[in-house]
């Protein structure tokens, strides 16, 4: 199964939004798991994949800010095995 979440041209900055919060849900998912998770294990892995998601969130911006080009074109899909 697939779920085309995304898929378009859009301006950099919009693109660099709807991309931005899509990531910062993914990251409040995995904050709300911390408080519900009680394992030691399961905090490091999910503060982790956090940290790993500030910085592609960061290197998203950084890359989009300098981007020459006015659209940039964002295919995004979830693919469900």
């Amino acid at each position: 199964m697939n779920i085309q979440l995304i898929e378009g041209e859009f301006k950099a900055q919009d693109a660099c939004d709807l991309i931005a919060q899509m990531i910062q849900l993914k990251i409040k998912y995995h904050e709300s798991k911390i408080m519900i998770d009680s394992t030691e294990e399961d905090i490091k892995y999910r503060e982790s994949k956090i940290k790993n998601l500030q910085n592609e969130l960061f290197e998203l911006k950084d890359t989009l800010y300098k981007s020459k080009n006015g659209n940039i074109v964002v295919h995004a899909m979830i693919k469900i095995n």
